[in-house]
């Protein structure tokens, strides 16, 4: 195996784990994008981050792209090499949209497009070495296949499958100042729920699935949750006030991932735009990315 290019540009999608219900199964990739130019050289490795994480994340190896691209690499048996790399992040970081799995995935696949047997890394590879470095594929599979999946980890690795998607299904984010690790997030949750609520979601999730295919009207119902949103509520509490006062109002809500923002599967209209504003959330209106990391041109 050898490295048949120098230099490779991948663009990557923000996404939401849980959509309420289908906790680390369930995700959708939503329309706001990092890019990420990965370049071997002789030298040293370095890292350059512009936008989101500029002044946080690490420069060098330890920079988790940098780490993803080494992991490929390894698994396709080429040879590694000093990397110059370059990131031009938009999707924000601590927020429950998917950030660190976005790197992972968009490292993978630019190690996939420098080797010369790229099959060697393919979308079942990169989702098995995503989650082994995420720990869990809910993120990395819409990350990878764009648009809604539903994934899953058995005796043979991970694996994942796309969701039929209504076209006109709108998607809307609301993004606070504060961040939340995602550990802390998952420190609050107990190690065993009640049956009727583990049951409760099994029957939402599979509702939600008829709901994102073109039942908009089972929406509000399918985006019910009894395992995790409640339990984290006090972790963050400004994003389950706007979660309620959100679903109270009629409009499918849910948190993020493990937060803080809020998720909405809808387009929300310019009042109700106007007034989370003011409070304080920054609002986007990104639509559902069709499609999942990809080398750019």
């Amino acid at each position: 195996m050898r490295l048949v290019r120098d230099v490779v540009t991948v663009r990557v999608p923000a996404t939401s784990a849980n959509l309420g219900p289908g906790f680390d199964a369930l995700g959708i990739a939503v329309g706001v994008w990092d890019e990420v130019t990965v370049r071997a050289v002789a030298g040293p490795t370095t890292v350059t981050v512009h936008g989101e994480g500029a002044h946080d994340l690490p420069d060098g190896e330890e920079h988790l792209v940098v780490r993803a691209v080494r992991a490929g690499l390894d698994l396709a048996g080429a040879p590694q090499a000093g990397l110059e790399l370059t990131c031009t992040n938009a999707i924000p970081h601590g927020r429950g949209m998917g950030s660190s799995a976005a790197a992972v995935v968009a490292g993978l696949v630019a190690a996939r497009a420098l080797v010369s047997e790229p099959e060697v890394l393919d979308d079942a590879a990169v989702l098995g070495l995503a989650t082994q470095m995420e720990g869990h594929p809910d993120n990395a599979a819409p990350a990878l296949l764009g648009g809604a999946t539903a994934a899953w980890v058995d005796a043979g690795g991970a694996h994942a499958a796309s969701i039929p998607l209504d076209p006109g299904l709108g998607v809307s984010v609301l993004v606070p100042q504060a961040r939340l690790l995602t550990r802390t997030a998952r420190a609050v949750l107990p190690a065993e729920v009640p049956h009727k609520d583990a049951a409760f979601n099994a029957g939402r999730t599979a509702l939600l699935v008829l709901a994102l295919g073109g039942r908009s009207d089972l929406l509000m119902a399918a985006t019910e949750d009894r395992l995790h949103q409640d339990y984290r509520a006090d972790a963050m509490r400004p994003t389950a006030e706007a979660v309620r006062a959100l679903r109270e109002a009629g409009w499918p809500a849910v948190v993020s991932g493990a937060g803080p923002s809020v998720l909405v599967l809808d387009r929300l209209d310019e009042v109700t735009t106007a007034m989370l504003a003011s409070r304080g959330w920054r609002v986007l209106s990104p639509g559902v990315a069709g499609r999942g990391a990809h080398q750019v041109p």
